[in-house]
């Protein structure tokens, strides 16, 4: 018979103990496993896979990009560069869980298409640029403290004290933490500005 025969070449070059034993059906029956969803399942290919995280020399805590919700995630490092990102089961918002986006962030981090430097165009130009960190920063700087000089308002038509200015905002994002957030509205409010807002509020 055919599958006679099919039985008889896999038996050559090996025992028949071996062969039988190497079969998940006798392992379930004669193991500890008689459901077949632990040992009796294993093949020496599965036998021989580790978890994607096993290799990860660091863990770093972190909050998920996307929406406001502010899953928590622990992102796994090795050799410097992030291998895997999964949920947080301390998390109290998530508790480990991920939605399709969350749990496919990995991606977001490790795309050969994502920016890495800062992008500048000047006015009327019609290219791109890059710019170190530094310079960029030093640029807002400059910009934030030239436009509060120049619509800064001491106080109204009737001589009651303003001591603010409409020139610039704040607009936070959805994952930035309350510490993140406390800094940024103690920062725009010694400057003067009203406009603080955050996306997650909106």
């Amino acid at each position: 018979m055919f599958v006679g025969s099919l039985a008889w070449e896999g038996v050559s070059g090996m025992g028949l103990r071996t062969f039988i034993e190497g079969w998940p059906v006798y392992r379930q029956l004669t193991g500890t496993d008689p459901l077949g969803r632990g040992a009796a399942a294993k093949s020496a290919r599965s036998a021989g896979l580790t978890a994607r995280t096993e290799a990860a020399e660091s863990v770093a805590r972190s909050v998920c990009p996307y929406c406001a919700v502010g899953c928590g995630q622990r992102v796994y490092v090795a050799d410097g560069q992030v291998t895997q990102i999964e949920g947080d089961p301390d998390s109290p918002i998530s508790r480990g869980r991920l939605c399709p986006k969350g749990a496919a962030s990995k991606s977001l981090v490790t795309s050969p298409l994502r920016q890495t430097t800062v992008r500048y165009r000047r006015p009327y130009s019609t290219q791109w640029e890059d710019l170190d960190l530094d310079t960029a920063l030093d640029m807002i700087a400059d910009r934030m403290l030239a436009a509060r000089e120049q619509t800064w308002e001491d106080a109204d038509e009737q001589g009651r004290p303003l001591n603010r200015t409409l020139g610039f905002a704040s607009l936070g994002g959805a994952t930035l933490d309350n510490e993140e957030n406390y800094l940024i509205k103690k920062l725009f409010t010694a400057m003067g500005a009203l406009q603080i807002e955050n996306q997650a509020r909106i």
